[in-house]
Formats: structure tokens, C-alpha cells, sequence
């Protein structure tokens, strides 16, 4: 008999941003994904029994979790659900903003700064990331404001050119990216469409993606390859 099916509870926080390449990166390993939309006129977040098998935040373009008119309406829940999510041990990754959520649940926090789109390359810290399946190098596409500040109990797994956090895991099944490591252009198209405020430079950061899409989808089979071993989120082989 073949084993339960995995569902991981995705939280969107943008008509625009969803998981991207990652679906068909799930899909093949019979990962399945059910999405919810705190935003939306009669949307929420999941409910902690929903999200027992993995929960993924997203990214939010201009919405932010540091204080403003752009704070994430939703923050506090889902900063709530992701901390009872580490405690229980359920599988948590976090894209974005998502990542912000995610240290805000551990005790770290952001520091406020601008809208920016970077399109750059991460650089990996610890040989074992990811049990071992981290790129050392990988494209870095980051859309959001503010910065991470992590927890003390974080582990840094990459970084920026900068040397700013790229990837973070806290315990054994929770990581942070500072970016979306599925994203496709036309995310950051309509992203830019759906929102008013929009980053400087986007015609040459939507060139720079374009340029390495090819090169990102590459890396992403590792990267998820990584993460499903980690999470604990692959099916036994049938026998």
C-alpha cells in the first residue's frame, strides 16, 4: 500500500507571488500543496491542524513586518501559527517575507528598509545545508522590504554578496530564504502591476532574472531535493 500523500498549507500574502517553479518540483516527488489567502475577502490563514504536514509562508511585494503602513495585516497570526509550528516541530519553510515571519516566531526580528528587487548570486556557508544539496553558488532573487535579524538559536546556511543572510534553518525542519528560489519573471511582473509602489531599477533587475532563469530552475532541483530530505516530506518508496 502506498503511503499518505503529504499537503503542505501555503500562505500567499499577493494575488501575484504562489510557489512558482516549486509547484512542478513537489508535484513529481507527489507532494501536494493546498493554498490560503489571508488577504482576500473571506480568506485566512490555516488553522494549526491544517498545516500539521508543512506549512510554507510566502512572500508579500511591498508588505513588510516591521511597523508602517505597509505591516502585513496578517502578521501577527501568522507570526502566532509559525511559532506554534516550531514548538510542535512541523516541517516550516519561509520565502521572503516569509523568512520574516519565521524569525519573528523564534525571537528575532527585521530592520525597516526600503522596497528593493535584487537579483544576485547566495554563497554557501556550511558545507552540509541542506544535507548537503545546497548549490555552493545558486541565484539570489529578492523582492521585498526590510531586513532579516535573526534569532540567536538560527544557523546561517548562505549569504549574500553583501554578506546578509540568505538561507537560515532554525532546529531540524525550519528554514528562511531571503528570497524566492522558485520565482519566475512573471511573478515579478505582475507583482509590479498589482501593487503601486514599485522597487528602482526593475527593468534592469527584470533583465538580470530573465538572464538567469535558466540558471536559478538548475539549482532549484537541488535546493528542493535538500529541503523535501530535511522536512521529512517524501513518501516511502512503495513496496
Amino acid at each position: 500500500m502506498a503511503d499518505a500523500v503529504k499537503t503542505l498549507a501555503v500562505v500567499q500574502h499577493t494575488s501575484s507571488e504562489y510557489l512558482g517553479l516549486i509547484e512542478d518540483q513537489l508535484e513529481g516527488r507527489r507532494i501536494r500543496f493546498r493554498y490560503f489567502r489571508p488577504f482576500t475577502s473571506g480568506g485566512r490563514a490555516p488553522r494549526a491542524a491544517e498545516a500539521a504536514e508543512g506549512l510554507v509562508f510566502l512572500g508579500g511585494g511591498p508588505w513588510g513586518a516591521s511597523a508602517g503602513p505597509r505591516r502585513l495585516p496578517s502578521l501577527d497570526e501568522e507570526v502566532a501559527l509559525a511559532s506554534g509550528a516550531l514548538q510542535a516541530g512541523t516541517p516550516v519553510v519561509g520565502f521572503g517575507l516569509g523568512a520574516h515571519i519565521l524569525a519573528l516566531a523564534a525571537g528575532g526580528g527585521v530592520r525597516p528598509g526600503p522596497l528593493e528587487f535584487e537579483v544576485g548570486t547566495a554563497r554557501r556557508v556550511l558545507d552540509e545545508a541542506l544535507a548537503g544539496y545546497l548549490p555552493r553558488h545558486y541565484p539570489l532573487v529578492r523582492y521585498g522590504p526590510d531586513r532579516l535579524m535573526l534569532p540567536p538559536q538560527a544557523r546561517t546556511l548562505a549569504c549574500d554578496e553583501s554578506g546578509h543572510v540568505a538561507l537560515f534553518q532554525l532546529g531540524e525542519r525550519a528554514f528562511g530564504f531571503a528570497g524566492h528560489p522558485g520565482v519566475k519573471s512573471a511573478i515579478i511582473e505582475d507583482l509590479i502591476m498589482e501593487f503601486p509602489e514599485s522597487p528602482a531599477q526593475t527593468t534592469a533587475s527584470l533583465a538580470a532574472l530573465r538572464a538567469r532563469q535558466a540558471e536559478l530552475h538548475a539549482a532549484l532541483g537541488s535546493v528542493v531535493t535538500g529541503l523535501v530530505r530535511c522536512l521529512g516530506l517524501m513518501p516511502a518508496p512503495e513496496e
